[in-house]
């Protein structure tokens, strides 16, 4: 089993941790058969798999039962989309969390987003709930939405203006035991440099289909890649292509 330290190793600025983000046991095969050194599952493909829409519509119950079914086809570092914890109060998404752990689960993401609602969680009050994440000892992904936020509005994500609270967030997240620190929505490269320079633990970005290769967010210092819903998208696309073909003949 991989350790915690063994997966914070991984997230190199440089060299970063490419994941392709699964759904079951049949995207964890694929992507272990194409070359992943760790598996992530993405809130949003798991839960359409089981029929649920994403923001922790899902049973938490069923969350587990997914992650033991990956985990029977792959001996491969998993950290899991914990969201924000399914829980409303910090001691239940301490015991969440530790549930994850007891299954050998290695790390999680966890996002400042108001599942349900608008706006961040406040960044004190974030930081608090990371610090209990952390200390059943997951590997914490700490996700701010300030960029998807407004990527979500249709407006300009890529605003100079938005770093700031951005940086206080990292720096907030990495004081309370965050190993990583997951940026979604952001494309351009010269604000991500700036954020990958003055973050204090290394920087997780989303592709989005308007960014850099993967080798230029390398030399953007980036740690870790992540591939969101783009996946499960494109799987449940094709599929939808084969459907409609099928039954218009």
């Amino acid at each position: 089993m991989t350790s915690v330290s063994e997966f914070a190793a991984m997230h190199v600025p440089g060299n970063p941790l490419v994941l392709c983000n699964i759904w079951d046991a049949a995207s964890a095969r694929i992507a272990a058969e194409a070359g992943a050194k760790a598996l992530a599952t993405g809130s949003s493909a798991l839960a359409g798999a089981l029929g649920f829409d994403d923001a922790q519509a899902i049973p938490f119950d069923m969350l587990i039962g997914a992650v033991e079914r990956i985990q029977a086809v792959s001996d491969l570092p998993l950290t899991v989309d914990f969201e924000a914890g399914y829980s409303d109060d910090l001691a239940g998404v301490a015991e969440n969390a530790q549930r994850l752990t007891d299954m050998g689960v290695v790390g999680c993401n966890f996002e400042d987003q108001v599942i349900g609602g608008q706006g961040l969680i406040e960044t004190a009050r974030q930081a608090e709930l990371i610090a209990a994440v952390a200390a059943t000892g997951l590997f914490v992904n700490a996700r701010t939405d300030v960029f998807l936020e407004r990527l979500r509005a249709g407006e300009n994500a890529n605003d100079p203006e938005l770093l700031p609270e951005v940086l206080e967030r990292g720096h907030a997240y990495a004081a309370a035991g965050a190993g990583s620190f997951f940026i979604p929505g952001l494309s351009d490269s010269t604000l991500i440099a700036v954020i990958c320079e003055k973050s204090p633990i290394p920087v997780n970005v989303m592709r989005l289909p308007d960014m850099a290769s993967n080798a230029a967010l390398a030399d953007l210092s980036v740690a870790r890649i992540s591939y969101g819903p783009a996946p499960w998208n494109e799987a449940m696309a094709a599929f939808r292509r084969i459907a409609e073909a099928a039954y218009s003949a």
